[in-house]
């Protein structure tokens, strides 16, 4: 056990990309137009950033493996019930060589009828770039919780 972790601590760490690269800033642009349309039901734009084939795995939900099955759980249980706000300190993009990006974060779900931010999730969105357009192939979404009194704070805050 001890030789497990001293071996751990001796690998070097793999920092993460700064903020201000810009495969952050292109894949943070591409987030916020996502759930632009997520937050509003405009499904015919949400679903274009989706490759057909998507994998999406919710921990509480279950799996799909293709966009218009996930998107017609976003029509049953999101639009006009709950709005996506991104925790920007957790939001993190890593390149994959000649394929696409990897976004990891932490979001916040507000209930449309109170404005009361009480879930929280971990996300991660695999992107490709194909023919010079991005679209997502895989979505984890899980850790699902309950916001802490200091974390529905912070959301009134914003």
């Amino acid at each position: 056990m001890m030789t497990a972790i001293v071996l751990a601590a001796a690998l070097p760490a793999t920092p993460a990309p700064p903020m201000n690269d810009p495969l952050t800033t292109e894949i943070g642009a591409l987030d916020a137009k996502v759930f632009d349309a997520y937050n509003r039901c405009d499904l015919p734009t949400f679903s274009g950033y989706f490759d057909p084939k998507v994998a999406f795995y919710h921990d509480t939900g279950g799996a799909t493996f293709e966009r218009d099955a996930m998107v017609d759980g976003v029509r049953k249980y999101i639009c006009g019930k709950v709005k996506r706000e991104l925790i920007p300190t957790t939001f993190r993009v890593y390149p994959i060589k000649d394929f696409g990006a990897i976004e990891e974060g932490e979001h916040r779900f507000c209930e449309l009828a109170t404005g009361r931010c009480e879930g929280i999730a971990k996300f991660v969105m695999v992107w490709a770039k194909q023919d010079g357009a991005w679209r997502i192939t895989s979505v984890l979404s899980y850790g699902h919780r309950a916001a802490t009194p200091a974390e529905q704070q912070d959301a009134a805050g914003q």
